[in-house]
């Protein structure tokens, strides 16, 4: 039964023959092995087999590491096949146990605490072992191939590198406060000679500006100030050079001051590209992190854990507190309420909630962070997919939390289709309007409108005749009254002629329609009215409604017959006297009752 042992190295297999079957049970192995003439002597090199290329190599060991023989492996063991009984020797057990699992070859595996000096001392003198492969060769394709692991086992990408996000958000909170300290310093200095500018003009970089352009306050009025100011500011800054109570200074004090402000136009438009960096490097990093909480809270979440990975294994109660350490472990000390948020106070979210409200939608917010998170940091890389595709969750969850906000604060859901903008605003889906249709023009009718006015006209009268009093007091000069009445509701019935217009053609009403002076669409609807009138030599004669209703009332009183002699009024007076009577008999119970309360008041 013969011995074999298997090395694993970074350029390729070995494997070795052993002289010696029973070299395992050998008490003064480890101290032979130490020699590498010694080591030469016991191992003999059968066959060596090396990889290709690094990623081979990689495949190769990330098998090995999983416990699978890979194919290069298996190529190797099959010059075993003539040994009837063998062992071979590894320096991982599950690899063991994979060989000895194949069918088609006889070897029992040797692994454990036996065969570990053995590989020491093949990794110590590896060279002398292979001819041909020198020891920096091996040093260097062992660095390459363990990086090339590392990567693999943490499924590295050269875009999810968390570390420039850290460094990013650190120094952009660093340069914050530098800028804040030298736009300070820098209205200081030039307060002293121009006082007034500081209230008027509170941006730093305007201000800064303004200093670089202008330079003495006596050369204000007559520079332009259009291209940093708006017209109002600039206006007020020029009148108020002009009654200044600043003191004087020197040019070289105005160059110091100037270099000053050169440096906060330098920090701020620097300050301004690492923002947009860190933005795009969030986007690609943690993109649904990014949807719900916005980039810089993001970034500054993942530098409190410090890394990404941190972050993502941290659960929904650890991001809502995060950063409130302090507050939450002197909460627990003096068992007093314990904090509600932490750095995830700042988002857009929980800024829009009222006082009660900011809490629950804390608790929300950090559970749905947390989901994400998971996705962003352990996701699988599909390069093809865009931004909106990989942030999806993130984008759906900030839907839901938006509604449920506006659920708490009694206001409407967002419409359906709404998304969230790549600034974190929300964007509504386009509205459906209906427009309000016209109505049914009835004067456009110049036949059938006689009808319907009947019909309108008889109803109205009805109407009319149910709101007259039971009783009525008729007076002489009635019958004139009746007959106005009778001239209105004639001018109300009659809108259209019974006489049928004949009818013209587009041309003539066009030329009709520019003698009258009006519009082709009036002048048709007019006519159709029969509120115009057409002369012999073809010239067209207008009416107002004045008019008309004077030719209306002269054509009545030529048709209407003369009246007949007027009837006995005995019946007129009839009603006048029961109104009398019942009249009489109400001012009788009056005095009665009157006379009642004047007895009452003697006998008091």
């Amino acid at each position: 039964m013969s011995l074999f042992v298997l090395a694993e190295t970074p350029a390729g297999y070995g494997l070795f023959k052993a002289a010696d079957k029973k070299m395992f049970k050998n008490q003064d192995l480890a101290a032979e092995l130490g020699r590498p003439e010694k080591l030469v002597e016991m191992l003999k090199l059968k066959k060596f087999v090396k990889f290709d290329s690094a990623a081979m190599a990689l495949e190769e060991a990330a098998s090995l590491k999983e416990g699978k023989v890979p194919e290069l492996l298996t190529t190797l063991l099959e010059d075993l096949k003539s040994e009837k009984k063998a062992s071979i020797a590894v320096a991982d057990m599950k690899l063991g146990a994979a060989i000895s699992n194949l069918p088609q070859f006889n070897l029992s595996p040797v692994s454990g605490n036996e065969t570990m000096d053995v590989f020491r001392g093949i990794r110590e003198h590896l060279s002398s072992l292979i001819p041909g492969l020198e020891q920096e060769i091996v040093d260097r394709m062992s660095l390459g191939l363990s990086h090339s692991m590392s990567r693999h086992k943490l499924k590295f990408s050269a875009d999810k590198v968390d570390s420039m996000i850290i460094q990013a958000i650190k120094l952009i909170d660093d340069m914050d406060k530098e800028l804040n300290v030298y736009a300070m310093r820098t209205k200081e200095w030039y307060g002293w000679h121009f006082p007034e500018m500081a209230k008027i003009l509170n941006d730093n970089l305007a201000y800064a500006r303004v200093i670089l352009t202008v330079g003495m306050r006596t050369n204000i009025a007559d520079s332009d100030l259009s291209e940093i100011l708006p017209e109002e500011v600039e206006v007020a800054i020029k009148a108020a050079a002009e009654i200044s109570m600043g003191t004087e200074m020197m040019d070289e004090d105005l160059e110091n001051i100037k270099l000053l402000a050169e440096q906060v136009i330098r920090y701020s438009e620097y300050r301004a590209q690492l923002s947009s960096y860190l933005e795009t490097r969030m986007r690609a990093i943690s993109p649904n992190l990014t949807a719900l909480v916005g980039y810089l809270v993001g970034a500054r979440l993942i530098a409190h854990a410090g890394s990404l990975m941190n972050l993502a294994k941290a659960p929904g109660s650890t991001i809502q507190i995060l950063g409130a350490e302090k507050a939450l472990f002197r909460a627990l000390k003096t068992k007093h309420d314990t904090p509600k948020y932490g750095l995830i106070y700042h988002s857009s979210l929980i800024g829009q909630a009222t006082g009660r409200n900011k809490g629950k939608i804390a608790r929300m917010l950090a559970a749905k962070a947390a989901l994400g998170l998971r996705v962003d940091a352990l996701g699988g890389d599909d390069e093809e997919q865009d931004e909106e595709e990989r942030a999806i969750l993130g984008l759906s969850n900030r839907i839901k939390l938006e509604n449920h906000l506006r659920k708490l604060e009694g206001k409407p859901p967002l419409p359906k289709g709404a998304n969230v903008a790549p600034s974190g605003e929300i964007v509504g889906a386009g509205a459906f309007t209906l427009k309000e249709t016209r109505r049914y023009n009835t004067d456009a009718d110049g036949v059938t409108e006689e009808t319907n006015g009947d019909a309108s006209s008889k109803k109205d009268k009805k109407s009319k005749d149910k709101k007259k009093p039971k009783i009525e007091v008729v007076e002489e000069d009635s019958d004139d009254e009746m007959k106005d009445g009778e001239d209105d509701e004639s001018d109300d019935d009659a809108a259209t002629p019974a006489n049928k217009v004949a009818k013209l053609s587009s041309e003539e009403y066009e030329r009709l329609a520019k003698s009258a002076g009006l519009s082709v669409k009036k002048f048709k609807r007019k006519y159709e009215r029969g509120d115009v009138q057409v002369s012999a030599d073809g010239t067209p004669k207008v009416f107002s409604k004045k008019e008309l209703k004077k030719q209306r009332k002269a054509e009545a009183v030529q048709s209407t017959p003369s009246k007949p002699p007027a009837e006995p009024t005995s019946e007129k007076k009839k009603k006048r006297k029961h109104d009398d009577d019942e009249e009489q008999v109400e001012s009788a119970k009056k005095d009665k009752k009157q006379k009642k309360k004047k007895r009452h008041s003697d006998a008091e």
